[in-house]
């Protein structure tokens, strides 16, 4: 197997710079649909010497990166003919290696991005599957379009957030972070963050909501289409009843099914684990306080607060540039305190209390010490070891309170379903928790609509609530009672409605 992987065999020989040089070379001229190079001309584009080259371009036809031809077209005299010249080419096996050489690089240096653009071009994709699920006879065409553009966008979004939140982790830990940089840049970072936090709250809610109406319209029907196109594809001229052509019909629907699942779970959260774009907003959102704690600590660094690891390097330059030896010890009592025993407490039976603070080390009694606090930098305590706790009753107290919780935020929802529209101000008196819940709605309800739109749809995070809200013109004001004060604001026309109620209700 070592031949066939020959063409990377310069990656590891001497003047491997060189040879990625002249590779490099062979690949612009191609892109400039330029077939041959002669020597001079890889000397031009790589600025190298003319002997290093043409030892370069032997070695990379040994390997099989290149193709060398003899060149006769400028033979001019017999002397000229006898002597060896040749035109050289990339080989598909050369080629082959710098394109695998490109992809590593630039998977390598993909920091990612959080693409807010990308959210909406996914919604409008969702928009085009909803309105042709709505047709009873949709264009497989269209159909088989649609759901490749949603899968290409969806792969590059999140590609894309794992490689940034990867890298971003990498500069909150200072593993791949300049100081400068990361200070010249920290605030558009930071603003970039709560940007793509509101995008997602706002667009991220509008994609769950057709991904919802979309499993409503049958989007099964849709995958079918399209696997139903990618079996024809690959078995083409043949019947729907041929066993080829009904394997790749059934690899294929199971293939858009899996397709299908990772988008809904990345949008829609269920009672197992919540949906990936939750936890990304999370983690963008706890991104921002640790940033500013790596500002924190470059300003401390910059303000000449102790450093552990800078004034043991400084130690050691010290240590290193002392002439003498007892220069060396005296650095050494200096530096860790080894002038005095009496900050040491033993006990009765230790230390002489008549010795002097100013004693040194070398010229104070000798202090026995434990072996166990020797090894263990504590004395041994005698007596009986003690009693393994029973943590029972916390644990049981600990489910009674997630009980609680759970039960409390079923009645709010309960209590906020409004079962049809009515106005804000006929919602009536709501508890803390209600009113909490509320409030979760109400912000993604707005984050949601735009400066042009009146009615708006929206859905909580974990899926469990919808509200409709609508935008009234005649200038009402509607107050909401709560335990705390009085909620006012420009009334709306509000429906809500708890998804969970309605699940319970089909599975009964």
């Amino acid at each position: 197997m070592t031949s066939d992987y020959g063409p990377f065999a310069h990656l590891n020989a001497p003047n491997a710079e060189l040879y990625r040089d002249v590779m490099k070379a062979f690949v612009v001229a191609k892109q400039r649909f330029t077939v041959h190079l002669r020597p001079e001309d890889v000397q031009r584009e790589t600025g190298r010497e003319y002997e290093s080259v043409t030892d370069a371009l032997g070695g990379l036809v040994k390997w099989g990166n290149l193709r060398a031809d003899p060149d006769t077209s400028r033979v001019t005299t017999v002397e000229e003919f006898h002597r060896a010249r040749f035109l050289y080419q990339l080989t598909p096996e050369g080629e082959a290696a710098e394109q695998a050489l490109t992809a590593y690089d630039e998977a390598l240096g993909n920091r990612g991005a959080l693409q807010a653009v990308a959210l909406t071009d996914i919604a409008t994709q969702l928009k085009a599957l909803l309105e042709l699920a709505g047709n009873r006879d949709p264009d497989p065409a269209k159909v088989d379009l649609s759901l490749r553009s949603l899968v290409a966008r969806f792969t590059d979004l999140a590609d894309n957030a794992q490689a940034f939140m990867s890298s971003l982790q990498r500069t909150i830990d200072l593993h791949d972070a300049d100081i400068d940089a990361f200070a010249a840049y920290k605030d558009r970072l930071i603003e970039y963050l709560e940007r793509f936090i509101k995008d997602l709250a706002g667009t991220g809610s509008e994609i769950a909501r057709l991904v919802t109406e979309l499993e409503a319209a049958d989007v099964h029907r849709l995958l079918g289409i399209a696997a139903h196109r990618d079996a024809e594809d690959a078995a083409p001229g043949r019947s729907t009843d041929d066993a080829p052509q009904q394997r790749e019909f059934e690899r294929g629907v199971a293939l858009w099914s899996q397709r299908w699942a990772g988008f809904r779970g990345w949008f829609l959260s269920d009672s197992a684990r919540p949906s990936q774009a939750r936890l990304l907003r999370e983690r963008a959102r706890a991104a921002i306080p640790q940033l500013l704690q790596v500002v924190q600590a470059f300003n401390a660094r910059r303000s000449g607060r102790s450093d552990r690891s800078a004034d043991f390097r400084t130690l050691a330059l010290w240590f290193a540039e002392a002439p003498w030896t007892e220069d060396l010890h005296r650095l050494w009592r200096a530096a860790f305190g080894l002038s005095s025993s009496r900050h040491l407490s033993t006990g009765p039976g230790g230390i002489d209390d008549t010795v002097a603070a100013s004693t040194s080390w070398a010229d104070a009694p000798p202090l026995e010490i434990s072996p166990h606090l020797r090894k263990t930098g504590a004395y041994e305590r005698r007596g009986r070891p003690n009693r393994v706790l029973d943590r029972s009753e916390s644990r049981r107290h600990l489910a009674e309170l997630a009980a609680q919780e759970a039960a409390e935020t079923a009645a709010a929802r309960a209590a906020l379903a409004t079962g049809g529209p009515v106005r804000l101000a006929e919602v009536g008196r709501l508890d803390p928790a209600a009113f909490q819940l509320f409030l979760t709605l109400l912000g993604d309800a707005l984050a949601a609509r735009g400066p042009d739109r009146k009615t708006v749809d929206a859905t909580t995070a974990d899926g469990t609530m919808r509200i409709r809200l609508t935008q009234l013109d005649d200038g009402s004001v509607a107050e909401i009672p709560t335990p705390h004060g009085v909620f006012s604001g420009p009334d709306h026309v509000v429906d809500i409605t708890d998804l969970t109620a309605d699940a319970g209700t089909e599975t009964r």
